[in-house]
């Protein structure tokens, strides 16, 4: 088993006023060669969003990107004519492909929006540009893993191209779940404390902090406290 600790301090922090934006890997101003991934999982962003404010037209190519809400509501406009909120207990995936524009406003005037903002490397590069949301009962992972995130569209949760599974769970304090790796030869997961503290393969982790393992084929999972985690498993190595 290998395993990568990525404490919440440790994160890249870019305050704008309008944004608060806690980094785990390297983006925008925020650079660590060392913190560039995790395989195929490129940014997990941790944005806050002022009341009527936001993210304005902006383009992407050649990523899978996945909005998960945290509190607040979401407005998204992109130029395939799609107009929406996202709330919490939705999810949100843009498969960018051959090009997208977008934008992204805090739908709330008198509270801020909290997201977060996932990029994940396609494993085929200049697909036809795509949005889903969907929304998901949260009471279906309550001390047990709710799929939110797959390679198929036939499957639980919204798809993207890529070889990779998402997991959310709300733990009990003192409730166990054991995750089984789907593809444990090629893939690892980049486990993601949202709120609480939680014990992972004998990792302690608290609220914020993110644990990367790989070559293993199971993660045992105890909430330490009330908790809710997020499990994205991804492929170690770049295939687009």
């Amino acid at each position: 088993m290998n395993t990568v600790l990525h404490k919440a301090n440790t994160r890249g922090d870019a305050n704008h006023g309008w944004l608060h934006s806690k980094h785990t890997f390297s983006f925008a101003n925020y650079h660590d060669p060392e913190r560039m991934n995790f395989g195929v999982l490129r940014v997990l962003n941790d944005d806050t969003v002022s009341a009527n404010r936001g993210f304005g037209t902006h383009p992407h190519k050649d990523m899978e990107i996945i909005s998960i809400p945290l509190e607040g509501d979401l407005k998204h406009m992109d130029n395939m004519g799609n107009s929406t909120i996202i709330k919490s207990g939705d999810i949100q995936v843009m498969s960018a492909g051959t090009g997208i524009m977008h934008s992204e406003y805090n739908h709330n005037p008198d509270r801020p929006v909290k997201f977060l903002q996932i990029w994940v490397i396609p494993n085929k590069r200049d697909v036809a540009p795509r949005y889903d949301q969907i929304t998901l009962d949260v009471a279906d992972r309550h001390n047990k893993l709710q799929q939110v995130v797959s390679p198929n569209a036939d499957d639980a949760g919204v798809w993207v191209h890529q070889n990779a599974w998402f997991h959310m769970t709300n733990l009990d304090e003192g409730k166990e779940v054991v995750y089984k790796v789907k593809d444990p030869v090629n893939n690892g997961v980049y486990a993601f404390v949202i709120k609480g503290a939680a014990t992972i393969n004998g990792e302690a982790l608290k609220q914020r902090d993110g644990l990367g393992i790989w070559n293993v084929d199971t993660l045992d999972i105890k909430g330490d406290s009330d908790t809710e985690l997020l499990l994205m498993e991804v492929p170690m190595t770049l295939s687009a």
